[in-house]
């Protein structure tokens, strides 16, 4: 009898263990995988089509309204704010001399600026549901697929976009998904997020590295509350908008450029945390941008504390891809070297 008891302690015990171990994998696990969104969109029945409001918003989806502005006439180009969660202001200093021939269409991605904010609080006390239902309306999937909403609105059989840091991350995501509807790309410091764990210094030890002596027990304080998703749903839009601001207040601080000021929007709050549950704790992504055929440019600031060879990965894995640094430039290369 003892025997058998310990027998089923066993197999609960596994059982538990497995479990537990499925849960950990699939937290971890990547919420969005390229090819989602075209499949998504080709399976929608939905009878409302994207369309352009007036008062300068966008209605990609049924309630769900997108901030833009543009600047220039002629052949359209989409910009890609990066952050994430960071839209501009103003229109791109580097982009002034091509605006007689481009007209170049900036918005604010849905979350943040003056575009949708879907969520104040969660009040379920249900994680994962509430994990389900931020990424699939903040996360990478639904932000990929308001850039092919948008050029539907433009009209455009393909597109050209210019995509910064955040921004150049998703306009590589954009054309892996739609390989056929775009032209080409820009892609300006790119997000060094194609694979996790990354290869290369990561963005928040890079700021780490930089920071005096003196401020770094507060730094790793910020980061772990930053990075408590076990807390993250107690958390208000308000708090994460605030994060996001102190987190930028260390970035500027470590910056060695002489960097203009930079007009932005408010940034994101849950938008940004839906990107992070988007890509998971481990990815690769790389495989995706190699069917991309379209011509590609990637720039790199020579004194951007993101790393020549994370942007340079780009590069490489386009098949049709040039690379370029521009000297004395850091991440903003287009407001400090326009």
């Amino acid at each position: 009898m003892n025997k058998r008891i310990l027998i089923a302690l066993l197999v609960i015990i596994v059982m538990i263990a497995a479990v537990g171990g499925y849960f950990w994998y699939a937290m971890g696990a990547p919420m969005y995988k390229p090819g989602m969104v075209r499949k998504e969109m080709e399976s929608s029945s939905s009878a409302t089509s994207p369309h352009a409001e007036g008062s300068g918003f966008w209605e990609v989806e049924p309630g769900i309204r997108l901030y833009h502005f543009s600047q220039g006439e002629g052949r359209n180009v989409l910009v890609v704010h990066g952050g994430p969660g960071m839209p501009f202001r103003q229109p791109l200093s580097g982009l002034a001399t091509l605006s007689g021939t481009y007209r170049f269409q900036y918005y604010d991605q849905r979350g943040c600026g003056d575009s949708i904010r879907p969520f104040d609080r969660f009040s379920s006390p249900n994680t994962y549901e509430n994990m389900q239902t931020l990424e699939k309306s903040l996360g990478l999937g639904a932000q990929i697929a308001d850039i092919e909403r948008i050029r539907r609105i433009l009209g455009e059989e393909k597109l050209i976009l210019v995509g910064h840091s955040w921004g150049g991350f998703q306009a590589a995501l954009y054309a892996a998904e739609f390989p056929e509807h775009v032209e080409a790309l820009v892609l300006v410091s790119p997000a060094t997020m194609l694979v996790m764990p990354q290869e290369d210094s990561e963005l928040f030890g890079s700021v780490r590295a930089q920071l005096p002596e003196d401020q770094l027990a507060e730094y790793d304080a910020f980061l772990e509350s930053y990075f408590d998703f076990n807390g993250l749903f107690q958390k208000s839009e308000a708090d994460l908008v605030a994060m996001q601001e102190q987190f930028g207040s260390y970035y500027t601080s470590v910056i060695k450029t002489n960097l203009p000021e930079i007009e932005q929007g408010q940034p994101g709050g849950w938008m940004v945390w839906a990107q992070y549950l988007s890509m998971g704790q481990r990815h690769d992504y790389r495989p995706a941008l190699e069917k991309v055929d379209a011509p590609v440019l990637v720039l790199h600031g020579a004194e951007d504390l993101q790393s020549e060879t994370a942007s340079r990965m780009y590069a490489d894995l386009f098949p049709r891809a040039e690379f370029s640094v521009i000297p004395s430039a850091g991440h903003f290369s287009f407001e400090e070297q326009p």
